[in-house]
Parts: C-alpha cells; structure tokens; sequence
C-alpha cells in the first residue's frame, strides 16, 4: 500500500484516508470484549443455552438459583458430550434438584451464611457469563434484567480465582443433607 505521501492528487489522498479511517477500526468492532443483552427486550434463555452449547472443555457455574428447564437441559448436554462442569449453588433458594439430578455429582451447595448472589459462569476458561439475571424462566425471558459476556483476560481469571475459593469451601450436593447446606 503506498504511503499517504505518496499518493499525488489529493482526491487519491482524501480517498485513501476515507478507507483508512472506516477499514482499521474494523477488528475492533468484530471482536469486542464484552457483549451486553437486556430481557424481556432480548431472550437471554436463548442466549444462554448457545453459549452453553459452544462449551468444549468446561463450565463453571455460579448461580443463585437454578430452575430454567432448556438451561438445565443444556447442561445436562454439555455433560453428556464431555464438558467438565462445576455447578455451585445457594442453598437458601429452591433450585430444581430433581431435574439437576443427572447431574448431582456436579453440584455443590455454599456452606450456611451470607447468601451466594452470583448468576454468573465461565465458558472453557476464556468467556464469563454474569450480569443480574438468575438461572430462571422469569429472570431469563421477563425480568428487566441484563447479562454479560466478557473476554477480558484478567476479568475472567479474577472471577477463576473467586469461584476456585467458593469451590473448595462448598458442600457437595451428596453430603448437604447432613446439615452443612441444605437443598
């Protein structure tokens, strides 16, 4: 491509820099860090069970409650075909245990306490899920609710790093009847 100075008319030079000025912003615009979509406007269900099904090695999921059926099915696809999950619940709320069942040995409860408000999961290390809408028909497809996607490296490492801690202190579904959490 020649330099700006090089071209000689200054049609050629104004030409030049109009493509200039629309085509090198473009890679920006195709790959932005972080996407945001509002319900009821949008069908954040929808949204949610493709970036599930785009999974490939794992999901970690951090959510208040769990309840919405075509959610749960894809993660019980996701399962199926490979993905390691970890699905982290809080044991205050009523999500569908029956039909999580399939993947109970997934499934952990929050320790009693402060209430774990999260509504947010990682898809294979890279992308994080968050934002207020929670895991349910209403909060997906009838609430004013938004939900994030975010790319940003450091972003999702620190979410990592909190949901790792969460992890290790939580109650496996199996044993939460004993008392430490309580479906």
């Amino acid at each position: 491509m020649p330099h700006l100075t090089q071209v000689r008319t200054p049609f050629h030079r104004l030409l030049l820099l109009a493509v200039v000025t629309i085509v090198a912003p473009m890679p920006l615009i195709a790959a932005e860090p972080i996407e945001i979509h509002h319900s009821p406007i949008e069908n954040l269900e929808r949204l949610d069970v493709a970036l599930i099904d785009e999974a490939e090695t794992s999901l970690d999921v951090a959510g208040y409650i769990l309840t919405d059926r075509p959610v749960i099915d894809a993660l019980i696809l996701a399962k199926e075909r490979g993905v390691i999950l970890r699905i982290l619940l809080d044991p205050s709320q009523k999500s569908d245990f029956v039909r999580l069942a399939p993947l109970k040995e997934e499934i952990r409860l929050k320790r009693k306490g402060p209430i774990m408000h999260l509504k947010a999961y990682v898809v294979d290390g890279e992308r994080l899920r968050t934002g207020s809408a929670n895991l349910t028909a209403s909060g997906l497809k009838q609430q004013d609710n938004d939900r994030l996607v975010i790319s940003v490296p450091s972003v999702v490492a620190a979410f990592r790093a909190d949901f790792e801690r969460m992890w290790t202190k939580a109650v496996p579904i199996a044993r939460a009847r004993s008392g430490d959490a309580a479906p």
